[in-house]
């Protein structure tokens, strides 16, 4: 889904948190607009999820951002957890291809 999709706000800023998220979307418009931001300073979560990674002595950032990984979905609180899992029904995404 696209990067500045509602999904993205609520889940994955849970999971993540919120700085690396307002990193990505940072990276994202930068992309976008093929210009250059200062070092993120959540970098190495976003490369970490594979959200973004090196090559060639540049950041190259996903654009279609994956749904929430199992590891990150167990840090959300059960209240966000429920939420996701209906999310997940009312869009028709099989949850269980990501646990």
């Amino acid at each position: 889904m696209a990067a500045t999709h509602p999904y993205v706000r609520r889940f994955w800023t849970a999971g993540l948190g919120p700085g690396a998220v307002a990193d990505l979307l940072r990276l994202v418009a930068a992309a976008h607009h093929r210009a250059s931001i200062r070092h993120p300073l959540y970098l190495a979560g976003l490369v970490r999820e594979d959200l973004v990674r090196h090559h060639g002595g540049r950041l190259w950032v996903r654009t279609s951002i994956p749904l929430l990984p199992s590891h990150l979905l167990r840090r959300l609180p059960p209240f966000l957890r429920a939420e996701h899992l209906r999310w997940a029904t009312v869009s028709g995404t099989d949850l269980r291809r990501y646990h």
